[in-house]
């Protein structure tokens, strides 16, 4: 098994806002417009890795649906909160022969968090329409009166 530094310099990885260490492998040259009238790439890919004891921390992409595709490392848990709050749900994601869910979706203006399981965590994130930093926020920015109940402290 890969160590987790190695392949930060093998796979080209930056540290992400949001924690842990990410390289956009693809941007569709398809544009689309959204339903609010801005322009995005029809699909965006990452590479994101977490390292153990790192996390990503609660955020929420605006406008578009994300999936987390598990791609090596140990397994990675998926936290979701729906966008006014509530209750966290979870998701352990990791090879499909080891019963585990090798896919999950986030819908659009949901809050997400994610965690390492083991040594490291691999997965690829696609979002569509196509990530911009414009539609991206975390949590801990906003006031404490205008964070949803439920999301877990820890990961702000």
């Amino acid at each position: 098994m890969a160590d987790d530094q190695s392949l930060i310099a093998q796979l080209g990885l930056q540290p992400h806002p949001e924690g842990g260490w990410y390289r956009e492998i693809h941007r569709s040259s398809q544009a689309i417009s959204r339903s609010d009238g801005q322009a995005r790439s029809a699909l965006t890919t990452i590479l994101f890795l977490l390292h153990a004891g790192e996390i990503s921390c609660w955020h929420r992409v605006s406008a578009a649906d994300e999936t987390w595709h598990f791609a090596g490392g140990d397994p990675l848990e998926l936290l979701t909160l729906p966008p006014a709050g509530g209750e966290v749900q979870r998701q352990c994601l990791g090879p499909a022969e080891h019963g585990l869910t090798p896919v999950a979706v986030v819908e659009a203006n949901w809050w997400q968090a994610a965690r390492c399981t083991g040594t490291w965590s691999l997965v690829s994130c696609c979002v569509g329409p196509g990530f911009d930093f414009a539609d991206f926020s975390l949590l801990r920015d906003l006031p404490e009166h205008q964070r949803p109940s439920g999301g877990l402290h820890e990961f702000l």
